[in-house]
């Protein structure tokens, strides 16, 4: 279509707002992971830009590569044709009007002009993914299918094109178990909305932070976090006041300093939680959380050595409930430079972790940095949902604010100085 063809055909207005969104490119937080990936899941606050994220990435496969077969699986087939093809950010405002993919309604399909095709799918009905095959998958909107698991089975069932076949999943988290599961398989990446505030309305992103600024809702729906789930101990509201009472500076001394290592049982299963906090003035500092996954024995004790020396710890933390004298020999071999005291878990997770909750709810806890993973373990403690998975983080924590605080109060783990 030539410029005069597209000035009869469209208003001034609608061409402006054609070509400003042509203008958009993809920012730092919305491009493809730069390591290997299958499944690539990005959790997203309100106006975040996931969906701008997830209509580049399937639009610049689809042009990229001539005849491949691609599916796009929203709620329901409204959101689909409505927000992921036709919307302000969808597949289409991506490209200039004579060069955009036509929607073919009949068949529920997005074709380009190199054969590529986009077919679309509801969530609402996981069967219809049973049969067809793709190269390649956008889903949007996870957490709102009402059987995620069934529809992601399905989806991947079917991702047997071409030589890598993957999948982007886009949601605003919620509290789900098929959510937590996802995410730890997946290449996670995390989007709150004040990353996209240059494209939102002016005041839009200060008048709701203004009315839900640190609860459980801004860090779910503008934060883009896997907030608290029923029954949990640790609230959203009070992570966001351990994070907003740090200044800017680590104070210098402190009254002691532990790093806490909750083991994992097997090399390629669980996380080694390491967590380094330190005491001041009847407050707890959590100063890092250095947890691995994947390592060797030998792998995850030098990185406990390696945050014991650049903190200045007292002394190291290591529960034994699984691995007992392997964990201290492990550290002691990697070269631990201070002494390793084993804790044992006498009590269940709920009961050693209520009174670190109970700080934190009292504004006595304090996070020096962002601890994103840290804390979605947190907030899953105590849940029906955060049972099923091995929270080694928050265990690690609960360790450390138990030995800084509590100890000298109240009847604590039993510790063995090893």
């Amino acid at each position: 279509m030539s410029a005069s063809e597209l000035q009869t055909a469209y208003s001034p207005e609608v061409l402006l707002e054609m070509d400003a969104a042509l203008k958009r490119t993809p920012e730092q937080g919305q491009i493809e992971p730069q390591i290997p990936w299958t499944t690539w899941l990005m959790l997203g606050g309100r106006g975040s830009g996931k969906t701008f994220a997830g209509a580049w990435w399937i639009n610049e496969l689809a042009r990229a590569n001539d005849g491949v077969t691609l599916a796009l699986v929203g709620p329901a087939l409204h959101d689909v044709r409505e927000v992921m093809v036709e919307g302000p950010s969808g597949i289409k405002s991506l490209n200039g009007p004579g060069d955009r993919p036509r929607w073919e309604a009949g068949r529920r399909r997005l074709v380009w002009e190199n054969d590529s095709v986009a077919y679309a799918f509801s969530a609402e009905d996981p069967e219809s993914l049973r049969g067809p095959q793709f190269h390649g998958a956008w889903a949007d909107e996870f957490c709102a299918w009402r059987e995620p698991d069934k529809v992601l089975s399905n989806l991947r069932m079917g991702l047997r094109l071409g030589d890598a076949p993957k999948l982007m999943v886009t949601t605003t988290p919620r509290p789900i178990p098929a959510l937590r599961r996802l995410m730890t398989e997946a290449v996670t990446v995390r989007r709150g909305t004040a990353e996209n505030a240059a494209n939102l309305s002016p005041g839009f992103l200060e008048h709701l932070t203004a009315l839900y600024g640190g609860t459980r809702l801004a860090a779910q729906e503008l934060e883009g976090l896997v907030t608290e789930g029923e029954g949990a101990l640790f609230r959203a509201e009070d992570l966001a006041r351990a994070r907003a009472a740090f200044t800017g500076e680590v104070p210098e001394r402190f009254e002691r300093v532990v790093v806490a290592v909750d083991p994992p049982i097997t090399t390629g299963g669980d996380a080694c939680g390491i967590v380094a906090a330190g005491r001041l003035e009847q407050r707890v500092y959590v100063l890092a959380d250095r947890s691995v996954r994947g390592l060797t024995p030998g792998g995850w004790a030098a990185r406990v050595a390696e945050t014991a020396r650049a903190f200045g710890a007292d002394r190291v933390l290591a529960e034994a409930n699984q691995g007992g004298e392997m964990v201290s020999a492990v550290l002691k071999q990697a070269g631990c430079p201070v002494r390793v005291e084993l804790v044992h878990a006498s009590r269940a997770k709920r009961a050693r972790a209520e009174p670190a909750a109970m700080l934190y709810e009292q504004g006595r806890a304090v996070h020096c940095g962002v601890f994103t993973e840290l804390e979605e373990e947190l907030m899953a403690l105590g849940s029906e949902e955060g049972t099923k998975h091995s929270p080694d983080r928050a265990d690690a924590l609960v360790w450390a604010v138990t030995d800084l605080m509590l100890r000298e109060r109240a009847k604590g783990p039993r510790v063995r100085v090893v």
